[in-house]
């Protein structure tokens, strides 16, 4: 079966700052959808902030399998109707992987009950990214661990839900650390938060990244089709 995937990203600090743009010219989603594309995901489309309802319409998000979001400055501009739907596609089963930033989303703060809060520092830090689930198949082909020179720095308390899983821990070369991989389950769907990814950094040509983005993508695929049973039905055994 194939697999149909839509990178949301923001695309305004491509447009608008150069360092950034230098990195990514044609936009974060457009690396990682190329990148997606390497890993043998073929049917990858992508979706930015300014399109119309921010490229996430009711029919695009019904033929969308994971859905990737990188989001930063501008959480608040996302209309509350894409809210309402990204998060009823994830509990209908949706699979969605929530990138750096996004943690700060509406729709990953919707999805954890919680501010998702955390501490932060952008100071060229090295990142050393332990694999503590070897085995998942979010780190398959992930060594025990491996390094990202130059990041920004997220520590803790990260004001999450206690992971269902919790695949990566992050050590930084300030002293802190910080739950880097999480994974967790809402109604149907699965949901796969990754940290590294600041724009100024080109974290997303790292091919370890862009390894875990792929096999976080494949986990949270949907397996079966699901389908609820609510209501008030009559009882199984009768009296």
């Amino acid at each position: 079966m194939s697999l149909r995937v839509t990178v949301w990203n923001e695309f305004r600090h491509e447009k608008n700052d150069p360092e950034v743009a230098a990195i990514y010219p044609d936009g974060i989603h457009a690396a990682l959808a190329s990148a997606l594309r390497a890993h043998g995901i073929d049917e990858v489309r992508t979706a930015t902030l300014d399109e119309p309802e921010h490229g996430l319409d009711v029919e695009t998000l019904a033929s969308t399998d994971v859905l990737i979001w990188w989001g930063h400055l501008h959480h608040e501009d996302v209309a509350d109707e894409v809210v309402d739907r990204v998060q009823q596609r994830v509990l209908e089963g949706m699979g969605l992987v929530v990138l750096h930033s996004g943690h700060g989303s509406r729709v990953f703060r919707r999805l954890m009950g919680t501010t998702c809060n955390l501490i932060w520092r952008e100071a060229d830090d090295t990142e050393v990214l332990w694999n503590v689930a070897p085995g998942h198949p979010i780190t398959e082909g992930i060594g025990q661990r491996f390094i990202i020179e130059r990041e920004e720095m997220y520590g803790e308390h990260f004001e999450v839900p206690t992971p269902d899983e919790l695949v990566f821990i992050s050590w930084f070369s300030g002293g802190e650390v910080f739950r880097s991989g999480a994974c967790y389950r809402r109604g149907a769907g699965k949901i796969f938060y990754f940290r590294p990814g600041h724009e100024t950094y080109p974290t997303y040509h790292n091919p370890q990244v862009q390894r875990v983005i792929a096999n976080g993508v494949r986990w949270a695929a949907p397996q079966v089709a699901w389908s609820s049973n609510f209501g008030n039905p009559a009882p199984v055994i009768a009296r």
